[in-house]
């Protein structure tokens, strides 16, 4: 079995060698053999990093990570990731819409160009939320139910054309007209 330095490990890994102590600390990494002092890993190490680093780019915890890692080999961690991957999925997707809302009110803001905080219809034409923090599709006039067109879908062919402000405007009221 080949093994391979913490150095040259977390460069392959395109990790820093303190990132790979970490996730041995974590359990996330099986302990390193020491080698004149210093820290080396079998060759197939690499693969579970880049388990580690695919499951936390899908939004897993690293105690999650930890607990698919921990099962046993005969097909447990399997049966585990998949429970963990149907979990993750409907938060995935929520992050997505909140994404295209998000990108939306972007688009709607560079449409209305005005480009005057002060004095947007955008802006003052947005509900006002009790909370602390504002969603900033709805500051926008966006709703953040699943049927919202697509960013840039052309308006339907019945409907006049509007200015930005005004079909922003428009969305607003349609918005607050419609229940969640």
């Amino acid at each position: 079995m080949r093994y391979v330095g913490i150095g040259e490990l977390a460069r392959q890994a395109g990790l820093r060698p303190s990132a790979l102590r970490y996730y041995e600390s974590l359990g996330l990494l099986p302990a390193a053999r020491r080698e004149g002092g210093r820290r080396v890993w079998p060759a197939a190490t690499l693969r579970r990093i880049a388990l580690i680093r695919m499951s936390q780019r899908a939004g897993f915890k690293l105690a999650e990570i930890r607990r698919l890692l921990d099962d046993s080999p005969d097909g447990a961690a399997t049966r585990h990731w998949r429970e963990l991957a149907e979990r993750k999925l409907p938060e995935l997707d929520r992050v997505v819409r909140e994404t295209l809302h998000l990108r939306a009110a972007v688009a709607a803001c560079l449409a209305c160009g005005c480009m005057n905080f002060a004095d947007c219809e955008l802006l003052s034409a947005a509900p006002v939320s009790d909370e602390s923090t504002v969603d900033a599709p709805t500051a926008v006039g966006a709703t953040a139910d699943d049927d919202a067109p697509p960013v840039g879908a052309p308006a339907p062919p019945a409907e006049p054309a509007r200015s930005a402000v005004s079909s922003a405007s428009a969305v607003s009221a349609t918005s607050a007209a419609e229940p969640d």
